[in-house]
């Protein structure tokens, strides 16, 4: 890979709808968590845990894992990745969730082939969705990213907000399943059953 990427996993929500913390919630013998953060390594340069929930997450995770440490809990993600940028500076930053159980490592491969040819006013590559954008499962050049400080200083909390002014290429998607996140006690329940 000639480009640089490194990766920051979210893992800052309080995981309301799920009742418990779906960070740690086992699939395939992993937490959610470790899962996503094992792809990470084996896709990006570097790779940022950015939670407030550090000490909670020390034991599932590898002793050498980097967290950028949230201070304040429950904050936005479009904050959370503000509050990261010092600690970057990779061309491109893989951001994504905690929770998306069916992301595959050769599906993010894929997607990582796509970059050197995006041209260079492309801001984001992000999979399209009926919103808009999947905020949390795609990639950032890292040179635009620092416009979200002066976003998030107009009180502005909104990633798919900022990305509706912002040039933003669409990832090809062949299954969207690896885009499933896992928010609910069915949504876990429908993942088990696919073992």
């Amino acid at each position: 890979m000639d480009i640089s990427v490194s990766t920051l996993i979210l893992a800052g929500g309080k995981s309301s709808r799920m009742k418990q913390d779906k960070a740690l919630l086992e699939f395939t013998g992993k937490p959610l968590l470790l899962k996503i953060y094992d792809l990470a390594q084996q896709c990006t340069n570097l790779v940022y845990v950015v939670t407030p929930f550090k000490y909670q997450y020390k034991s599932i995770l590898p002793v050498n894992c980097l967290f950028i440490e949230e201070l304040i809990p429950f904050q936005s993600p479009l904050i959370a990745v503000v509050n990261s940028l010092e600690y970057l500076n990779s061309e491109w930053v893989l951001l994504l969730a905690c929770d998306l159980p069916l992301l595959t490592v050769d599906e993010v491969k894929n997607w990582l082939t796509f970059l050197p040819n995006l041209s260079a006013e492309t801001v984001a590559f992000l999979p399209p969705n009926t919103k808009g954008w999947e905020c949390l499962c795609g990639f950032y050049r890292l040179e635009y990213l620092t416009k979200l400080q002066d976003f998030a200083n107009q009180g502005e909390t909104s990633l798919q907000k900022w990305l509706k002014n912002q040039i933003v290429a669409p990832i090809p998607i062949k299954n969207n399943q690896v885009l499933f996140n896992c928010n609910t006690l069915a949504d876990y329940q429908f993942i088990l059953n696919l073992n």
